[in-house]
């Protein structure tokens, strides 16, 4: 089995390489999930010199098998659900609107612990670029996909370093582009593409979120000041 990246931070800087066409336009953004995608999309994002934000996305485990997802839930009552795993296994409607109710708590505690007193960035009318480090199944993504849609954004483009063939296959007719970097088969777990994936802390996800807010204040305050010298020249 061959490594294809040293870490999140090679993986972010490659993806940086393959999405060039996208740096310094200011109707771009990066939205990372959290934890594991905002390691990549804080470089992606400095690379790039474009905003960064999160979305967050739970996935719906099944009962006594979490790494099988069920489906997933986003901000804004969205709930995407795998209806083949939910029937092949025979799972019925009132425990999975009980793990949807779990997990929303959860999202919703998330949302708090990461952004703080940060607004969103505003999505309409943008280029999004979704980030994950990596999509198995793709139920997170397909959530946060349509959490992103209905806020109508001029693009949706998902970014990923490496995915199984079949989660591409299933979302790419739902966004305007796709860029994965690699989909190798058999494709058993994102981790095994890494040669270092470790677990994210709450903490790294928001440090690189503070990081990030400064270095946008700071172009902010720079372009603001870009501005009121050119219109003290012209006056």
């Amino acid at each position: 089995m061959a490594i294809l990246f040293q870490d999140r931070t090679d993986a972010g800087q490659k993806l940086a390489q393959d999405l060039v066409r996208y740096a310094d336009r200011p109707d771009v953004a990066v939205v990372a999930l959290p934890r594991g995608g905002v390691p990549i999309g804080f470089v992606l994002a400095q690379e790039l010199n474009v905003p960064l934000d999160i979305l967050v996305v739970r996935k719906l485990g099944v009962p006594g098998h979490q790494e099988l997802a069920l489906g997933a839930i986003a901000g804004g009552g969205v709930r995407i659900l795998n209806d083949c795993l939910i029937q092949s296994r025979g799972i019925p409607d009132d425990l999975i609107d009980a793990i949807t109710a779990q997990e929303q708590g959860e999202l919703a505690q998330r949302e708090r612990l990461y952004r703080g007193s940060r607004l969103p960035l505003g999505i309409s009318g943008r280029t999004i670029i979704l980030v994950d480090d990596g999509m198995a199944m793709g139920s997170s993504m397909a959530a946060a996909i349509a959490a992103v849609r209905r806020r109508h954004p001029a693009r949706t483009v998902v970014a990923v370093p490496v995915a199984s063939a079949e989660a591409c296959d299933e979302l790419r007719d739902s966004v305007d582009e796709l860029v994965c970097l690699a989909e190798p088969e058999p494709f058993l777990s994102i981790g095994q593409w890494y040669e270092e994936f470790r677990q994210v802390t709450d903490r790294e996800v928001q440090d690189l979120l503070e990081q990030a807010a400064m270095r946008q204040l700071t172009f902010r305050e720079i372009e603001l000041a870009r501005i009121d010298s050119k219109n003290s020249a012209g006056g």
